[in-house]
Order: C-alpha cells, then sequence, then structure tokens
C-alpha cells in the first residue's frame, strides 16, 4: 500500500498525489491494479446469486478503481511531461493493459451474466442512465469479439496487443522527429518582419538551450507559427514550413511503416467483427451511422468550401503579385501574404491583440464568462501538489450554494518532451468512485507562447480562442451529474464530443465578452472598440481556404479506414491520391498521415469528420444565444442541464432535440461562415 498510485489519496477531491508519485511506481501500480481487478471479476463470476444489474453491471464498473487510478496518472503524464522514460514504460504497460481488457472482455462466464441481464432488459425497472449502462456494456462485449470462436478471439487478441504497442510507437516518433529540428538565426536581418513577442521568445529559447546571442525557432506551434505569418525571409519560412510539414518521414523516426501496420490491424479487426472496414465497425456507434453518410456530409461542405478556397487562393495571388512583386506562392507563403492581406483589408495585425491578451487576466476572463453562463466560481488553490511547477490548480464550486463543483489543473506552455497542441482530459470522470458519488479532477493542457524576462504571457487570439475551446471540455466535465463515470461529462459519442467545446469558440468574437477582460498589460488600456469591430469584420476571411482543409484532414481520415491496406505500398502517394480533390497545391514536403496523431495515436480514426459536424451543432446552438442573448439564463441552463449534466446517460440526438426542441439546421455553419445566407428574422 506505499504506492501513492494505488493508495486512496489524502489530497482534496482524492486528487492525484503528484509529488510523491515516480517513474518506478507506475508498472508496479498498473499490475497490482490488475490483480485486483480480477479478484473484483472473478467475484462477479463466481456470485450465487442471479445475475442482475446491481451485482453484474454496477459491480463490473466499479471493478476497476485502481487500475483505472493508475493508468489516468501514466498516460496522462505520458502526454504532459513525456520522456524517454515513461515512453519506454508505455509499451510495456500498453500491452499488459490491453491483455487484460481482452481477457474481462472476452470472458465467457461473465459475458454469460451480463447477457442474461440484457436479455430481461424490457422486464426490468431502469432508470435511462441504467438502461444506457446495459445495452452499452452488452454491445462493448460483443464489439470486443464476445460472440466469436476461439480462434477468433486469439487473433483479435493479438491485434490488440500490437496495436497497443504502435499508437504510442507513433506519437513518440512524431515528438522525437519534431524535436530534432532547430532554427538557429544568428543573424538579425534574417529576423526581419517577425513582432518583437516572437523574437523575445526566440531569444529566450536560445539562451535557454545555451545559444547566448541568437534566436532558436523550433517546431512548438508558439514558434514557428509566427515564423510562417510574419518572417519576410522566404527562404527560411520554406525550410521551417517544410521541417514541420515532414515530420517522422525519411528520417530515423519514419513512421510509414507505423501507419501501414496501424491500418492493416485496424481493418482484420473490423473484419473479424463482421465489418467491411475500420471506418463501418468505428461509424456504427456514431451519430454520423455510416461512412456512405460521412463522405455525403464532406462533400456537401467541400461543395461549399472548394469555391470559396479557390477564390481566396487568387485572392491572395493577386496581392502577393499586385502589392509584393511575388508571381508565385507556395505552401510557405500562405500565412505570410494572408497577414498582410488581412492587415490591408481590415486594418489590424494579429499582434495588435497580443498586448491585451495576458494570459492570467484571459483566464480571469474565461472564469467570468463560465460565472456568467452557468453560475461557477474558479478559486485558485496551492492545496494540491503538480507535475510542473507551471500547472496552476482552482477549487470549482457553484456559487449559488458554494457546493463543491471539481478540482481543475491549467498546464499551460510548452516543454521538452510534451506533446503539441491542446486538449482536456480526466484523472478522474465524476460519479461512482470507492463506493459513493464523487466530483471530477479535470485538466486543460496547452502550449501558448511562454513569458519571458521582460514580458508576461501574452496570447494570440487563435490562443485564446484555444483556451475557451478546451474549457468548454473542462465545463462538460465539471458539470456532469450522472451516476456511473464511464458515461460521466466528455464520454459521449465522439461526434458529438466537440460541441461544448467550439460553442465557447462563438463567445471570442463578442465585445460584450471581450470587454470584460481584455486590457493591456502595461498601461490597464481596455481593448479598443473598433480594434474587436474589426476583428469580427474578418470573422470570413479565409474561411473557405480553413474550411477546405479541415474537409481535405477529413477526406484523407476516412481514406485510410476505409481502404484496403494490402495495396498501399507508398503512404505519400496514397495521401497525394486520396487528397486530390481538397487540395490546392502539389505536396511539397512530406505527407500529413506520418504526423497525424488525432487518428494514428489519439482516438479520431474515422472520426476527425467530427469537428465539422460538431460545427454544425455549436452554429445552430450559438444561433439561439444570439437570438435570445449571449448569457440568457434560461437558455443556458437549458443547455447545461439537458446536455452537459447528462454525458453520455442518453442518446446525443435525443439531448439535443430535447435542448433546442429540434434537430440541429444543417445550414446554420455555412450560415455562420458567410457561404450562404441567413435566414431572415
Amino acid at each position: 500500500m506505499s504506492n501513492p498510485l494505488l493508495q486512496k489519496s489524502p489530497v482534496k477531491n482524492q486528487a492525484p498525489q503528484f509529488d510523491k508519485v515516480k517513474t518506478e511506481h507506475y508498472l508496479p501500480a498498473v499490475t497490482e491494479g490488475i490483480e485486483r481487478a480480477r479478484a473484483n471479476i472473478e467475484k462477479i463470476k463466481n456470485n450465487a446469486e442471479a445475475p442482475s444489474f446491481e451485482n453484474t453491471l454496477v459491480a463490473l464498473e466499479n471493478a476497476s478503481e485502481d487500475l483505472g487510478q493508475a493508468t489516468s496518472v501514466f498516460y496522462n503524464q505520458l502526454s504532459a511531461m513525456g520522456g524517454d522514460d515513461l515512453h519506454a514504460l508505455a509499451t510495456e504497460i500498453g500491452p499488459i493493459s490491453a491483455n487484460f481488457s481482452n481477457d474481462v472482455m472476452l470472458d465467457d462466464a461473465l459475458f454469460e451474466r451480463v447477457k442474461t441481464v440484457y436479455d430481461q432488459r424490457d422486464t426490468l425497472d431502469l432508470n435511462v442512465e441504467e438502461y444506457t449502462i446495459l445495452d452499452d456494456t452488452y454491445r462493448g462485449f460483443v464489439r470486443s469479439g464476445a460472440l466469436l470462436d476461439e480462434k477468433k478471439k486469439e487473433r483479435l487478441r493479438e491485434i490488440s496487443q500490437e496495436l497497443s504497442k504502435l499508437n504510442p510507437a507513433f506519437m513518440q516518433n512524431t515528438i522525437k522527429s519534431a524535436e530534432a529540428f532547430e532554427l538557429v538565426i544568428d543573424n538579425k536581418d534574417d529576423l526581419s518582419g517577425l513582432p518583437d513577442s516572437a523574437m523575445e521568445s526566440a531569444a529566450h529559447a536560445a539562451e535557454e538551450k545555451g545559444y547566448e546571442g541568437k534566436w532558436l525557432f523550433t517546431l512548438e506551434y508558439p514558434s514557428f507559427g509566427p515564423f510562417l505569418q510574419y518572417a519576410d525571409n522566404r527562404e527560411l519560412r520554406e525550410k521551417i514550413w517544410r521541417a514541420f510539414s515532414s515530420r517522422a518521414w525519411k528520417d530515423e523516426f519514419d513512421n510509414s511503416e507505423n501507419i501501414k501496420s496501424i491500418v492493416s490491424l485496424r481493418k482484420e479487426r473490423a473484419n473479424l467483427l463482421g465489418y467491411d472496414t475500420h471506418a463501418e465497425f468505428v461509424l456504427s456507434e456514431r451519430m454520423a451511422k455510416s461512412s456512405e453518410n460521412v463522405f455525403e456530409f464532406l462533400d456537401k461542405l467541400k461543395a461549399a468550401y472548394k469555391p470559396a478556397a479557390e477564390k481566396d487562393l487568387k485572392m491572395l495571388l493577386d496581392f502577393a503579385k499586385d502589392e509584393h512583386g511575388q508571381e508565385d506562392i507556395k505552401q510557405w507563403d500562405i500565412g505570410y501574404y494572408a497577414e498582410k492581406l488581412k492587415q490591408k483589408l481590415f486594418e489590424f495585425t494579429s499582434e495588435d491583440f497580443r498586448p491585451y491578451y495576458q494570459l492570467d487576466k484571459v483566464l480571469d476572463g474565461c472564469f467570468d464568462h463560465f460565472s456568467k453562463l452557468f453560475g461557477l466560481k474558479f478559486v485558485s488553490s496551492t492545496e494540491y501538489p503538480v507535475w510542473h511547477k507551471d500547472v496552476k490548480v482552482f477549487d470549482v464550486y457553484n456559487e449559488s450554494d458554494d457546493s463543491f463543483v471539481g478540482t481543475l489543473y491549467g498546464d499551460f506552455h510548452p516543454r521538452s518532451g510534451k506533446n503539441q497542441g491542446a486538449w482536456k482530459t480526466s484523472y478522474r470522470d465524476q460519479g461512482l468512485f470507492r463506493g459513493q458519488i464523487e466530483r471530477p479532477v479535470v485538466a486543460i493542457v496547452c502550449n501558448f507562447t511562454k513569458p519571458t524576462k521582460d514580458r508576461p504571457s501574452l496570447l494570440t487570439h487563435g490562443e485564446v480562442t484555444t483556451l475557451y475551446h478546451e474549457m468548454g471540455h473542462a465545463v462538460h466535465a465539471l458539470l456532469s451529474d450522472v451516476t456511473y463515470r464511464s458515461h460521466a461529462g466528455t464520454s459521449v459519442l465522439w461526434d458529438f464530443v466537440e460541441l461544448p467545446s467550439q460553442l465557447q469558440e462563438n463567445w471570442c468574437y463578442e465585445k460584450e465578452m471581450l470587454d470584460s477582460f481584455a486590457s493591456h498589460y502595461e498601461t490597464g488600456e481596455k481593448i479598443p472598440a473598433e480594434l474587436i469591430e474589426k476583428l469580427r469584420k474578418s470573422m470570413h476571411f479565409m474561411v473557405g481556404w480553413a474550411g477546405l482543409r479541415q474537409v481535405g484532414l477529413g477526406t484523407l481520415d476516412m481514406a485510410w479506414h476505409t481502404c484496403d491496406p494490402s495495396k498501399i505500398d507508398d503512404v505519400a502517394a496514397f495521401e497525394d491520391d486520396a487528397t486530390k480533390d481538397t487540395s490546392l497545391f502539389p505536396r511539397l514536403a512530406g505527407p500529413t498521415s506520418t504526423a497525424f496523431g488525432h487518428i494514428f495515436a489519439g482516438g479520431y480514426s474515422a472520426g476527425y469528420y467530427s469537428y465539422k459536424w460538431a460545427e454544425v451543432l455549436d452554429a445552430d446552438t450559438f444561433e439561439l444565444f444570439l437570438e435570445k442573448g449571449l448569457y440568457n439564463q434560461e437558455v443556458a441552463q437549458s443547455y447545461k442541464n439537458n446536455i452537459l449534466s447528462r454525458g453520455g446517460s442518453e442518446k446525443p440526438d435525443i439531448l439535443y432535440k430535447r435542448f433546442r426542441g429540434r434537430d440541429a439546421d444543417p445550414d446554420a455553419l455555412l450560415r455562420r461562415e458567410g457561404l450562404i445566407a441567413k435566414k431572415a428574422a
């Protein structure tokens, strides 16, 4: 019991003991956690009483609490901290965990008890959440191979074991490949065009690496993003663009073979379970239902976005030629000329916002926003140990009665070993834990511009929308009010999970919200109203280009997961063919696929379309807030009670219809983006 991952944590809300957890604790905790879970499952199987919802489904729901506590900390730290030691452990822990999961899901005696309860489902007095648990558990067993013969079950085990190694290996290769690149600049002339914030960050990064008096640019987005957007030196823009676009391709970390193995194994697993493709296997448990529906959805968007994107590109080409004498533009020029054209059309730059977006103030404003919407109060706390000195912790309460809602961690800045991008995660979801209903332990992890010696962390507008996006996920988890953790918060169908996050981005363009926190970090001056108005006028700028890119990524994902992998030899050639109708440039570097972590190391396989799918839902939802009032309490409470608090306890189409009074209007997204006319008032 000395292992801090297996103890009942003395930390508030039973949050992890990050100050005591060491690398050597993980493997023993997982091993012991599995043994405890096996013992609990044996009790379920050997129970002399007839199978019931309580002694089978609820008991199974709670059987792996210790294991879940250990693995949640491990995998979250693997993403947030990384490092060779944790990645090496992942190659051990992954197969062990996969083997245990297979043992459970392929256990005939356990499945028979679940099936017995399932067959009686219409005669049992189950509430909606209990019925969902029963239905999902039964189908989970079937989808894991419970109905297969022994030979097929054994092959399914082997596939699961292999995938448990390949997915972390893909992620590790992408990180290592990105970290191998450095652009060190020692001539200040090569920094021409870059804003002071980017140069200061680069000087700070160089100093940390021992490059005194120089500037260091890396493939972390806060570094390479501004470089592509502002640097006048086209040759260096090309260099960093090619490096980013060639991650894990034709270097020592090449992911090509990993991709071919992953898609082959996924297809084989789908075939064993009776599906033609991995996409059909996945989509049978999604709102979209089938590959045909996803392709139809993407085609509809492509029909709107492609002509708009072609118009955007022509506009950029004409601008680059007429204003800058540039006869042609390449991929590494898009961000650069788009920024200059935006400056001309709307008379502001992305950097104009940074002084008004100091991270601490943005965070306060974000908390105030959720207070106005849902009556939440965020209180900074030093009671919790953290995994890195940069991490902040907040206790969340209901303002109305000071009741405790949950724990929120914020990990905001890049560092070596940490995954790129931004995400929300849970260390423990809300619901039954150790015999009683507990509140959640949630984290948002980002890679925002770091503070320097002379400046605090100042964000771009894009980073502000990212914060609100991830906080949307976090609040979905925090406001969960269900009984069982497996259906709490963000544990919903994958093409519904982005609704609560993407919805929050809408407020980032509203003056009422921005006025509440945006003030100059040095003078305290409020953000000028005309700057907000310019931002709003620019909302549709390059929307076709951005939309086509997302459709292209969704199409690429579907291509990988509906293909015959045995016919694929060249990953890049396959990608070129799959995306030829959504690409307006030839590929001039590596393929996107080799660093496409969402679909090869995350949970988005055959699901990347869900970002656009959920955008339809969020656009339709926000139309109601615009109609009734940005902080209208009737709408906010209905949204909270019918969607956020219910998690996955009911099907999302039912929850959405209960909130909105109807299905989502499929044209709401294109209306918001200005690609079709708004509805008449």
